[in-house]
C-alpha cells in the first residue's frame, strides 16, 4: 500500500474552495463599506438576533425589496433619516 502525503492547502486556497462552493450554492458575495449610522444598526441587530453578516445582508436587501414591490420605499427612507440611522 502507498503512502501519499497530501499537501496542505493554503489559506487562500482554502477561502477559494470555499468561495467557489458557495457560488455552487446560488450564493453572491457582495462587499461594501457601512456608515457609521449602519455600524450601529448592525450591531443592534447582531446583539439582539445572533445573526451573522450573511443573514444581516441577506434579511436587509430582501426587507428593503419588499417595501420597494409595496411602495414604501419613501417611507422607509424618511423613517431613517427622521431617526438619524
Amino acid at each position: 500500500m502507498m503512502n501519499i502525503k497530501k499537501k496542505a492547502l493554503t489559506n487562500a486556497e482554502k477561502q477559494k474552495r470555499y468561495r467557489e462552493r458557495q457560488k455552487d450554492r446560488g450564493k453572491k458575495e457582495m462587499r461594501g463599506y457601512l456608515s457609521p449610522e449602519a455600524q450601529k444598526c448592525y450591531e443592534l441587530i447582531a446583539d439582539q438576533t445572533k445573526w451573522n453578516d450573511s443573514i444581516i445582508l441577506s434579511n436587509a436587501v430582501r426587507l428593503t425589496y419588499a417595501a420597494y414591490k409595496n411602495g414604501q420605499i419613501g417611507l422607509l427612507n424618511n423613517w431613517l433619516n427622521k431617526n438619524d440611522l
